[in-house]
């Protein structure tokens, strides 16, 4: 990713993310642009690395959140792994993979 562009070529056209993290109370503490054709578990890095949660009282702000949580998008394995080595709590709002295909009969659709 250059850091002067954030168009994606898609079938529409150009288009862009706006990756945001906020706060409970909907405020915004982390904005990443990317192009529109790059994948949500990529750049989850860029927008943890771009985090600062600003403190009650005087001081810089943190780099780590009390709790993450999102969406499906954000439930891979990598993520999770991420979230662990950075010492957060919470977790994705998808279940693993293995408890999600539990129970579940697939088709072989292999010749």
């Amino acid at each position: 990713m250059s850091a002067g562009q954030a168009l994606g070529r898609s079938r529409g056209g150009l288009t862009t993310k706006i990756h945001l993290a906020c706060d409970g109370r909907g405020l915004p503490l982390a904005v990443v642009v990317t192009p529109g054709n790059v994948n949500d578990s990529i750049v989850f890095d860029m927008v943890m690395d771009e985090l600062r949660v600003p403190r009650t009282g005087a001081g810089r702000p943190r780099r780590r959140p009390d709790a993450v949580i999102a969406d499906k998008a954000y439930s891979s394995r990598a993520i999770r792994q991420v979230l662990r080595r950075r010492g957060g709590t919470g977790r994705p709002e998808g279940q693993p993979p293995a408890a999600r295909d539990e129970g579940r009969q697939t088709a072989d659709l292999r010749p």
